[in-house]
C-alpha cells in the first residue's frame, strides 16, 4: 500500500471532526502529490505529541524556524511506510528518546494551519507516542531547544493547537 492510500485509509476511518476530515480528503483527491512538500496547494504531515503519562509530563521541542513550542513532526518522507511510522520516525529523530511507541487507536487530532510561501497549508495528522520509563531526550538540529513540560505548564508556553493535542491524548489515555 502506498503511503498516499494509507493516509486516506488512516483519514475514512479517523472518527471525529468530520469537517476537517473531509477537506483532508477532498485535498488528496484533487492532488496525487498531496502527501509531498512539493504539493504548493498543501501536503499532508504527521506528527507526534511524545508523553510520560507516569510523570504527568510532555515533551516540547522549541522549532528552529517557527520559535514556538511545539509536538515533533514533520513532512513525510518517500520512505515512511504509513502515516503513523512518518509520525513515529519524525519524534524518535526530533526526540532522540529511542523505543518510543504510538499510542493505539490511531490519529488523535487533526489540525491544519497555514505555512509560509510557497506552500500554503500543512494538513496535519496528529498522534501521540508514548515515552518509556527514564526516557532521555537529545536535540536535534531541527530544534533550539528540547524540554519536558508537566500538562499544567503546556498552556503557558504553546499555542492551542498543542494544548487541543494534550487534551485529546489525556483523554484518550
Amino acid at each position: 500500500m502506498s503511503l498516499y492510500d494509507d493516509a486516506v485509509l488512516v483519514l475514512k476511518e479517523y472518527e471525529g471532526q468530520d469537517e476537517l476530515r473531509q477537506a483532508y480528503l477532498d485535498h488528496l483527491a484533487a492532488h496525487a502529490d498531496g502527501m509531498w512538500k512539493a504539493c504548493r496547494a498543501g501536503h499532508v504531515t504527521a506528527s507526534a505529541l511524545v508523553v510520560d503519562p507516569e510523570r504527568g509530563r510532555v515533551l516540547l521541542t522549541l522549532h528552529k524556524k517557527l520559535r514556538m513550542w511545539l509536538q515533533m513532526g514533520g513532512h513525510c518522507e518517500p520512505g515512511d511506510a504509513s502515516l503513523a511510522a512518518a509520525a513515529l520516525r519524525e519524534a524518535t529523530e526530533e526526540s532522540g528518546v529511542p523505543g518510543l511507541a504510538l499510542l493505539p487507536g490511531g490519529p488523535v487530532r487533526l489540525d491544519r494551519h497555514p505555512i509560509p510561501a510557497p506552500c500554503h497549508w500543512h494538513y496535519d495528522v496528529q498522534y501521540a507516542a508514548l515515552a518509556p520509563a527514564g526516557a532521555e531526550q537529545v536535540i536535534s538540529d531541527e530544534s533550539l531547544d528540547l524540554r519536558w513540560f508537566a500538562y499544567d505548564e503546556v498552556a503557558d508556553v504553546a499555542d492551542e493547537s498543542v494544548v487541543r493535542l494534550l487534551e485529546a491524548t489525556r483523554g484518550r489515555l
